[in-house]
């Protein structure tokens, strides 16, 4: 480090004060004062840009949604589910390696969690979101080559990501002791046949479940009423349900699933992977309908949450 110099004035000004450290200066007049030269230099490295910073945002949001780099209470709740979610499907394994017989499809092990599942997109969408609006730091965010839209993105993808791992690591689970389970490469190939199907309901369980309760948090700044409001949004349409199932009509009670996201997926997961109805909800020839009400509903999750954050950097 180089000194900045002080220009001299009468009665010595300028001159060092005995005992100065070396690469400081005393003020004017023997004030005491001294000038440090801390050295600032440009950067001089990458400049990575806008789609490296959207990148970050994701792994830094999945990362969060399971406590990583956190303390140890903000670890507690989702490897809690984690781990339930993992312990039910280790239990279904050891039961079937014994008996032989499988207690439940995979498709059914997925319908079977669905409270575990919005229990954890409970927790995770208010850390994502929710934490950031109350501690003000979006201004920070949106100064850099960061739109809203990218943000919002991110964190979203960040969610589906993180609910899909959440049912994958179990799926995997059961495959494997399906697979070592299995008597030729034809049952592994049967199971394998079953497994991939699986995953991909996993996944529409994870877009259309992020679609809802990331919107929802992004509304409220204390995370745990926000996590609060997720679970009304899920739990609140359940009753509708029920009373459309009794009303008279046979294509209103085929078409009740819609009124819920959670019978919703069910509905799809019928339509796509069990024909045979064994998810419970008899949708009739109404498949597509379910499948085109839940696409519209993660479209519509998507829009309202970027229309959310376009109003957040305004304000």
């Amino acid at each position: 480090m180089s000194t900045l110099e002080t220009p001299a004035t009468p009665g010595g000004g300028g001159v060092p004060r005995s005992g100065a450290s070396a690469g400081t200066n005393a003020a004017p007049g023997g004030s005491g004062g001294v000038i440090h030269d801390i050295g600032y230099q440009r950067y001089t490295g990458a400049r990575l840009g806008r789609r490296h910073i959207v990148a970050g945002l994701y792994a830094h949001g999945l990362r969060t949604a399971f406590g990583l780099g956190r303390s140890a209470k903000a670890k507690i709740f989702p490897w809690a589910i984690v781990g339930l979610v993992t312990v039910i499907a280790a239990v279904l394994t050891a039961v079937r390696a014994q008996t032989g017989q499988a207690l439940l499809t995979y498709a059914g092990f997925l319908e079977q969690v669905v409270l575990l599942i919005i229990f954890f997109c409970a927790i995770v969408a208010p850390e994502l979101v929710s934490r950031d609006l109350h501690n003000n730091v979006l201004p920070l965010y949106f100064a850099r080559p960061l739109g809203r839209a990218d943000y919002a993105l991110a964190k979203f993808a960040a969610l589906v990501s993180a609910a899909f791992l959440l049912l994958a690591g179990p799926l995997t689970v059961m495959f494997a002791g399906a697979a070592f389970s299995a008597p030729n490469l034809r049952g592994v190939g049967t199971e394998l046949g079953d497994y991939l199907p699986a995953l991909a309901y996993a996944a529409i369980h994870a877009l259309v479940f992020s679609a809802v309760a990331l919107p929802v948090a992004s509304l409220v700044r204390r995370r745990a009423i926000a996590a609060g409001a997720v679970v009304a949004a899920f739990l609140l349409t359940t009753p509708v349900v029920g009373v459309l199932t009794v009303l008279p009509s046979e294509d209103a009670t085929r078409l009740a699933g819609l009124a819920s996201p959670i019978t919703l997926v069910g509905g799809v997961g019928d339509w796509l992977f069990e024909a045979d109805g064994r998810g419970g909800i008899a949708i009739g020839g109404f498949g597509p309908l379910y499948g085109a009400v839940a696409l519209a509903l993660v479209v519509a999750g998507v829009a309202l949450l970027l229309a959310r954050y376009r109003k957040v950097a305004t304000s």
